[in-house]
């Protein structure tokens, strides 16, 4: 009786040991599958962007800039409207509390982001823009740092690495820089947007994603519409035709509703700086693209800039081991 009452506790303890280590290693799984759908829909969001600045560059010569990116978000609210209008009208009085943050978000994010890579399609190509924009993640980690967040020495280090390839390939492999004007348009939007990513993780919790997402479309039309306006009497309107169309339908729909709904998810669950680390590989997306599409050649300088890059968003990305 005595072996018995002495060995019988130990039963318990040990069951209950195994079964904390199972509940451990069962919360590290749980933990993993956030990150990496974070990872995968900034992804996502990041190759249906690259294809939206071909579409800028090849609307530049037929479509007003400002009328391209007003027809943009007409048609993202009319892609979103079916999901989205009755949440948010249930949480009206939740949107008119905030309505400060949604104001802010829609002018960065929406008017003026979109706006500026527009008109820098008039006088840059789409591989430049593609490039440029990739420096807006070192912006969003500067925010996150500010914030108090701690970047790691591995993101830190992968951010490095990623934004040398960029520039390496931004300058053709010499020290110089030769902006045009649209480079400086494409720098602006960088910063905007840069600013809106940070913004996301301030975003008040009990604002769903879909009436987040439908009222920054709505209110940043809303502020478009005077310089809308101004341009359609200035320069007028354009052509209704497939080859103005279909573009206005891909920015409208995959690169908007679709697009900013992956991205604001993805920060929402990874934050702006690990998502701004896959925002990188836009570079490589633009030129791959351009590849395939407009048969333009790739060097040797573009393919080791793309090794740097995608090695950085890989070191940057990684999740630490505890």
């Amino acid at each position: 009786m005595t072996v018995l009452d002495r060995t019988t506790p130990l039963t318990p303890i040990a069951s209950e040991a195994s079964s904390e280590a199972s509940s451990e290693a069962s919360k590290a799984r749980r933990a993993a599958r956030p990150i990496g759908l974070g990872l995968a829909l900034a992804a996502l969001a990041t190759v249906v962007w690259s294809g939206s600045f071909v579409t800028s560059r090849a609307l530049a010569d037929s479509v007003p800039p400002i009328q391209h990116a007003f027809w943009r978000w007409i048609i993202a609210i009319a892609a979103v409207a079916p999901f989205a209008a009755r949440q948010t009208w249930r949480q009206r009085a939740v949107l008119r509390k905030h309505i400060g943050f949604l104001l802010l978000a829609s002018l960065l994010g929406v008017t003026i982001y979109n706006t500026l890579v527009n008109q820098a399609g008039v006088t840059t190509t789409a591989g430049n823009m593609g490039m440029i924009m990739a420096a807006s993640p070192v912006l969003m980690a500067v925010y996150e740092r500010i914030g108090g967040a701690k970047l790691g020495a591995r993101r830190v280090t992968g951010m490095l690495i990623a934004c040398a390839g960029v520039l390496v390939l931004v300058s053709g492999g010499s020290l110089s820089m030769d902006f045009a004007a649209g480079d400086l348009w494409v720098i602006a939007g960088a910063v905007s947007f840069g600013s809106y990513s940070a913004l996301l993780k301030r975003k008040p919790a009990e604002i769903g994603g879909l009436p987040f997402l439908f009222a920054t479309f709505t209110l940043g039309a809303l502020m478009l519409f005077p310089v809308f306006v101004a341009s359609f009497v200035i320069q007028g309107g354009f052509e209704p035709t497939m080859g103005t169309l279909s573009p206005l339908l891909y920015v409208g729909v995959v690169s908007s509703a679709i697009a900013f709904f992956a991205w604001n998810k993805a920060i929402s669950i990874i934050g702006a700086a690990r998502a701004g680390v896959i925002y990188y590989l836009q570079p490589v997306c633009v030129a791959l693209l351009s590849f395939a599409v407009l048969g333009e050649a790739l060097g040797w300088l573009q393919v080791v800039c793309m090794g740097l890059i995608l090695g950085g968003v890989v070191l940057g990305s990684a999740r630490a081991k505890r």
